[in-house]
């Protein structure tokens, strides 16, 4: 290797060894443990009627890849039959597949914002949307985490310095790391004040929340100027993501959007896989009932315990602070037979280092329990 070469390299082992010495290098690991960090939070991943609709299909002639974009070859039977059926299921005038929730996110807010716009994002939306944001055609704010008064503020500022285009504001229904609602209803009647679009990402709620899991959303799906993402690799236990909007965005879109225009289209595999957890969320209520459950059973033990958590969803966060006593915690955890990860910086603001304790239908009651048990126990020595 020759010494330029080697000076390259040099630069990407000091930022690791940076990382290191703050605690905060990630490496891959496989799964291990009862499951608390998953989101799959319905056990659908895994679930028989899901394997059976993807053997089935595979019998039935569908094609593992789809050969090429959704403009080109790559148009299938099975995508359209979804994102009808997803329309249909969730209220909205029409839905668009995508591959990912990433990149549905950035996606649609690289596209649809134009030049002269202003987005506001939420301070704590998932690095998708940051990152969309900084890519895209419009000016962007970040607004403090689950405040519309900010965000008005943000807008009202905006106008007063001269900006005249379309407002878009950005949320998340439920945020990925603190398990908390964004206040939606504020948000939609600000939207609707300001002649502005709402985006919301609603990644942690599909499947979960709203009637058969339609979603935090579904009272205001088929508005004008509301687009939502249900992201399809959570609780629907596929992989992919819908957007749900107008028919005149989802046409600009599809001829538009980049990411979509210009990506081998998703697996029509994963279609019939999302199609199906679709039909299981209506057929099959009791997976959310028993989620709810599960989820207020938790709540009442931490509470019990003495812990505390600033979430009262199936997200649950033990904020811990520091990157180091974190990952020794998880760690702890994790040879106790407990799947548990510690969360850093910078998916976490400096100094709110947490565990991430995700709760699903892969557990029960007394598995909750012991993990719990553990924690206390861990936390009590670890302190000492």
């Amino acid at each position: 290797m020759s010494s330029t070469h080697a000076a390259k390299m040099r630069n990407y082992a000091t930022a690791l060894h940076a990382l290191k010495e703050d605690d905060r290098l990630r490496c891959l690991k496989p799964r291990a443990g009862v499951d608390f960090s998953s989101n799959d939070y319905l056990a659908l991943a895994s679930a028989p009627r899901m394997k059976m609709a993807v053997v089935a299909a595979l019998e039935a002639g569908t094609p593992v890849g789809a050969g090429g974009s959704r403009l080109l070859r790559g148009n299938c039977e099975e995508h359209e039959s979804l994102e009808a059926e997803a329309a249909q299921f969730f209220g909205a005038k029409t839905a668009l597949f995508f591959s990912g929730g990433y990149l549905a996110n950035f996606a649609v807010l690289t596209t649809l914002p134009q030049r002269g716009d202003l987005l506001v994002l939420a301070s704590l939306v998932h690095a998708s949307i940051h990152e969309g944001a900084r890519a895209g055609r419009a000016e962007f704010r970040i607004s403090d985490h689950n405040d519309a008064q900010s965000v008005e503020d943000k807008i009202r500022d905006w106008r007063v310095k001269g900006g005249t285009g379309r407002v878009w504001i950005v949320a998340e229904s439920l945020y990925s790391m603190d398990g908390d609602f964004a206040p939606l209803e504020d948000l939609v009647a600000l939207a609707d004040r300001h002649d502005a679009f709402l985006i919301v990402d609603e990644a942690h709620a599909t499947g979960v929340y709203g009637r058969q899991g339609r979603g935090l959303t579904a009272p205001y799906e088929g508005s004008e100027n509301l687009v939502v993402v249900h992201t399809c690799g959570k609780a629907l236990g596929a992989v992919g993501a819908l957007v749900t909007c107008t028919r005149v965005l989802r046409d600009f879109l599809v001829n538009r959007c980049r990411p979509f225009i210009f990506a081998t289209a998703p697996p029509p595999l994963t279609a019939v896989a999302v199609r199906e957890a679709l039909s299981i969320l209506q057929e099959e209520p009791e997976r959310q009932q028993c989620l709810a459950k599960l989820v207020a059973f938790t709540h009442r033990e931490i509470s019990l315990r003495g812990l505390r958590s600033p979430s009262d969803s199936q997200i649950v966060p033990h904020i811990i602070g520091g990157n180091a006593h974190t990952m020794r915690l998880a760690s702890a955890l994790q040879e106790r037979g407990f799947d548990v990860r510690g969360i850093r910086p910078p998916t976490v603001p400096a100094g709110t280092a947490r565990l991430r304790i995700s709760l699903t239908l892969n557990v029960r009651e007394g598995d909750v329990s012991d993990m719990l048990d553990a924690l206390v126990e861990e936390t009590w020595g670890d302190s000492r």
